[in-house]
């Protein structure tokens, strides 16, 4: 009777191959499930939470599709503002090594549930614009924003889930590495009998931190559109599942964000 040896950890492959080590970063797997989150957990869609007495965020941008909204007789102006809709929740204790501005403990992400095609610059990009805001959950209370105008029904209407963060190291995907680096990694897994991409090239699903995936278009570098430097994958929300959701062609959506200044505006793809 034959034994298969498990496949090598994330850390135990860096640690086989010179130079895969300092590709190594955290990253907490979000893990969703249908539930309504706990008050004060992270969680996905669910009740609004906002500062006491600001105003509700609203999206000024263009939407493609406005034209097409019903009643076809009467089409909503362009430049009407849409308000923005709760995507997560996530708290500081689940993902300690996000880039969190002083005195912050609660990650809020709000996108437009509508297509959008001229937010990202020269970058073709047609999906949901995405607003990240960076609190004190303390300073937060139960909000009740309006209702958002949506012209793509409920693809970006996300279901109430519940979390179950689980912290791993991640590996990039081979189009990260340097040449000779990408060959390395290669020549180590096939004597292994393992395939990099598949089994340690980037943790799917949904996910802080860590690496993207570039398996439909190969690596596109994401600079910020403000300081110009090279921007880190922050999160990645994935098509489907208890969420419900389906961006690009049931694809995933990642976002980005800037090393310099985490306020800087995001930086968006979709795969």
């Amino acid at each position: 009777m034959t034994h298969t040896a498990p496949a090598p950890s994330p850390a135990e492959l860096a640690a086989a191959v010179p130079g895969l080590a300092e590709y190594l970063r955290p990253a907490t797997l979000l893990n969703p499930y249908a539930a309504q989150p706990v008050p004060g957990a992270s969680g996905i869609g669910g009740p609004a939470l906002w500062a006491v007495g600001a105003p509700w965020p609203h999206c000024t941008a263009r939407h493609p599709e406005d034209e097409y909204l019903i009643p076809r007789s009467a089409p909503v102006p362009p430049t009407v503002p849409t308000a923005l809709i709760t995507l997560a929740h996530l708290r500081a204790e689940d993902a300690p090594h996000l880039p969190w501005p002083e005195g912050t403990d609660l990650l809020q992400v709000l996108w437009c549930p509508n297509d959008h095609d001229d937010i990202q610059g020269e970058r073709f990009y047609y999906g949901p614009a995405v607003e990240l805001h960076w609190h004190r959950a303390a300073d937060l209370a139960p909000a009740t924003p309006p209702p958002p105008r949506c012209s793509q029904e409920d693809y970006y209407l996300p279901q109430p889930c519940a979390l179950r963060p689980e912290q791993v190291l991640d590996l990039p995907d081979r189009d990260e590495l340097q040449e000779e680096l990408a060959y390395a990694v290669r020549e180590f897994t096939a004597r292994q009998g393992i395939e990099y991409q598949r089994d340690h090239g980037r943790a799917d699903g949904w996910k802080l931190g860590g690496w993207p995936s570039w398996h439909s278009t190969d690596l596109v570098p994401i600079d910020c559109g403000r300081c110009g430097e090279r921007m880190n994958h922050l999160l990645t929300v994935e098509s489907g599942g208890d969420p419900g959701l389906c961006v690009g062609r049931h694809g995933e959506l990642h976002v980005f964000v800037c090393p310099v200044d985490v306020t800087h505006p995001v930086g968006l793809d979709l795969q």
